[in-house]
């Protein structure tokens, strides 16, 4: 073994079952099938990183993520020196073409890696606070009195994110939220592609006539269609956020070009990872544009990523980082901890993860 070089990549399946049924405009969830990534170097520390897959949302699974990271990603970055960020960031951008779950698991734990060689905190690596972050709390696709059931389950989030392009009781749905509970709660809606420009500056409109007052509306039409995006954006007053229309550097420049959007929703397995993701934030603040983290339907170690990129973020707007929320335990010890809406990032190295749960009943991937 080389002292500070990367040694070599393992993938585990660890699968958890959810709290509730995770339900979209796209998919419907009951489980999490957890793919992480651990990177090992010659001093025998470990980093790690999580793939999020669904063949609807990322286009990977379990066993693409295998085959891309214990393939060429690991070929490219076995050797190379712990703390030399750019070298290994090169090196898994350039590994594989697509594969961006793959690319964000590897990535993510070599970031994790490099910080724990260093003895800091991923969130202070790079450049992040130490403090705890805010996240909204998602409520799946449903009726009005589902979301009203479902919210009150959730008093202690001052941000709730409503998942609609379900139903025809989308907007009536909103609408009664924002009655029943008052004009203190933060109030978010994510249509994840379901509507055409038309439908999306309708219901909008209708929130903005009956005084909703909306933080903003993610993602309303297909993610390709970002003239349509941009004519909702012009059309309503109520701030727009792209989330599936940005993927990396290269989208972002493309919704700048058309006037999209008001923020991006930066998802690391979107971007790749660490690596792309702050180049994104670069260019978002240069170009006058928010920022939320955001995560898939993934665990405590995606999150753990996410949060410590969310730590770099100034303001205080709550973040949507829930996913571990769903989950009915973590797949690994230590690493982040929720309290009520607040996700606490370890003060650890990295990001704290110490192992596997003992009661994780993980299995290794092979290509």
């Amino acid at each position: 073994m080389v002292s500070g070089r990367v040694e070599r990549v393992r993938v585990v399946a660890v699968e958890v079952p959810l709290v509730r049924p995770f339900v979209t405009a796209v998919r419907r969830a009951d489980r999490l099938r957890a793919v992480l990534v651990e990177v090992t170097d010659g001093d025998g520390r470990s980093g790690w990183g999580e793939a999020a897959t669904s063949w609807r949302v990322t286009g990977e699974s379990p066993q693409s993520v295998a085959a891309a990271a214990l393939g060429p990603i690991a070929d490219a970055v076995t050797g190379l020196p712990v703390d030399d960020p750019a070298a290994w960031g090169r090196a898994v951008e350039t590994s594989v073409v697509g594969n961006a779950a793959a690319r964000s698991a590897v990535d993510c734990a070599l970031w994790d890696l490099a910080a724990r060689a260093a003895g800091l905190p991923l969130a202070g690596f790079i450049g992040g606070r130490a403090g705890p972050v805010r996240t909204d709390m998602t409520l799946s696709v449903g009726t009005p009195q589902d979301l009203l059931e479902r919210a009150r389950e959730h008093t202690g989030f001052g941000t709730l994110k409503v998942k609609v392009g379900g139903g025809e009781h989308d907007v009536e749905g909103v609408e009664a939220l924002r009655r029943e509970l008052g004009p203190a709660l933060v109030l978010r809606v994510d249509a994840n592609q379901a509507w055409t420009a038309d439908e999306a500056v309708a219901a909008i409109r209708r929130w903005e006539e009956s005084g909703v007052g909306l933080d903003f509306v993610e993602q309303p039409v297909p993610a390709a269609d970002v003239e349509g995006l941009a004519a909702v954006r012009a059309a309503v007053t109520t701030p727009v956020l792209a989330d599936e229309s940005v993927w990396n550097l290269r989208d972002l420049r493309q919704v700048i070009r058309y006037g999209a959007a008001d923020a991006i929703n930066v998802k690391l397995a979107k971007s790749g990872g660490i690596t792309e993701a702050r180049r994104m934030l670069a260019l978002a603040a240069e170009a006058g544009l928010g920022v939320m983290a955001g995560c898939m339907m993934e665990s405590h170690v995606g999150i753990a990523a996410s949060a410590a990129l969310a730590a770099t973020l100034t303001g205080t707007a709550a973040q949507d980082l829930d996913a571990g929320l769903w989950l009915t335990r973590s797949p690994v010890s230590g690493g982040i901890e929720y309290d009520g809406d607040l996700v606490r990032l370890s003060p650890a190295p990295g990001l704290g993860i110490t192992a596997l749960a003992p009661d994780a009943a993980a299995h290794e991937l092979h290509p």
